[in-house]
C-alpha cells in the first residue's frame, strides 16, 4: 500500500476534487472565515472551531467559502480508515449520523487537540525514513480517529441502534460499490442482507430520512451526472453500462430525476 496516496492534509479547498475517480473521506478542520456547502440535499455552514466529516464526497454540492476562509483538511482512502478504524460499534453509529449532520462544534479544547492531531499526521507523513513508518501513520491516524469518536459521542445525539447501522452501512457499501449500475431494485439489495424489502426501506427512512429507493436512484443519478459531463462519452454508451433497456429509456430515468434531458444537461 503506498500510505503517503492514501492520506493526504491540505491546508485549501480543492487538493483533491468531489467528482474524482479515486474516492477520499475528507476532515476539515475550519481556523478562520466561513465556509456554506450542501451536502445530501441538505445545506450547511462551517465556523471557526469547527470540524466537518465528509464520508461521501460525492454528495457535496456548492461549496462557498468566504475569502478569508482557512482550514485543515485530511483526505484519507476508505480503505485505508478501515485500516486505522478500531473495532467498535460506534464507528457504524457515528459514521451514519454524521452522514444526517457532518458538522461537530468543538469546544476550545477539543479545537486544541484536533488540530495536534492534524500536526501529527503531517509530520507522519512527511518522515518517510523511519524504520516503521507504516505502523506509526496507523497508529496517528487511529488516534485521530478516536479522538473523533470521542467529540461526537459528547454530542449525545446518536440513537441509531447497531443492527439498524449495520443494515444501513452494508448497504450503502453496496451502492458505493457500484452494484446500482446492474441492480436498482429494493428487492435485490434487501435479499442480500437477508432481510424484507419493506423492512429495508423502514430502515433505510430511520437512520438517513430517505427510503432505500432514493439511495438507490441518488447513487445511480450522481455516476451518470458524471459520466455526462464526460463528452468522449456517447449516451448509447452510458445507457449501456448502467443496463438500461434503451437509450430512450435512459433518457426518460435522467429527466424523471434531473429534471432535463441528457443532451440538455451536457449542454
Amino acid at each position: 500500500m503506498e500510505y503517503q496516496k492514501d492520506i493526504i492534509v491540505a491546508d485549501r479547498l480543492g487538493i483533491v476534487s468531489t467528482d474524482s475517480e479515486e474516492e477520499y473521506l475528507a476532515h476539515l478542520l475550519c481556523l478562520k472565515g466561513t465556509c456554506r456547502y450542501r451536502f445530501n440535499e441538505r445545506d450547511f455552514e462551517l465556523h471557526p472551531g469547527d470540524l466537518s466529516i465528509i464520508r461521501k464526497r460525492k454528495m457535496l454540492e456548492k461549496i462557498e467559502p468566504t475569502n478569508d476562509f482557512q482550514c485543515k483538511i485530511i483526505y484519507a482512502k476508505p480503505g485505508f480508515i478501515e485500516l486505522c478504524t478500531p473495532q467498535s460499534n460506534y464507528g457504524m453509529k457515528g459514521s451514519l449520523a454524521l452522514f444526517l449532520n457532518p458538522i461537530m462544534h468543538l469546544t476550545p479544547e477539543q479545537q486544541i487537540i484536533c488540530r495536534r492531531d492534524f500536526d501529527l499526521l503531517e509530520l507522519r507523513i512527511q518522515d518517510t525514513g523511519h524504520r516503521f513508518y507504516r505502523e506509526v501513520l496507523i497508529n496517528a491516524m487511529q488516534t485521530a480517529i478516536l479522538d473523533f469518536f470521542d467529540f461526537h459521542a459528547r454530542i449525545g445525539e446518536n440513537d441509531i441502534s447497531t443492527q439498524n447501522a449495520s443494515i444501513m452501512n452494508r448497504f450503502l457499501k453496496m451502492l458505493e460499490e457500484g452494484a446500482y449500475r446492474e441492480h436498482r431494485e429494493v428487492t435485490y439489495y434487501a435479499d442480500c442482507l437477508c432481510v424484507t424489502s419493506k423492512y429495508l426501506s423502514e430502515v433505510s427512512k430511520k437512520v438517513s430520512g430517505y427510503a432505500a429507493n432514493y439511495w438507490i436512484n441518488r447513487y445511480t443519478i450522481l455516476d451518470i451526472t458524471r459520466l455526462l459531463r464526460d463528452k468522449s462519452l456517447t449516451f448509447v454508451q452510458i445507457s449501456d453500462m448502467f443496463g438500461f433497456s434503451s437509450p430512450a429509456y435512459f433518457s426518460r430515468y435522467v429527466q424523471q430525476n434531473l429534471g432535463v434531458k441528457p443532451s440538455d444537461y451536457r449542454e
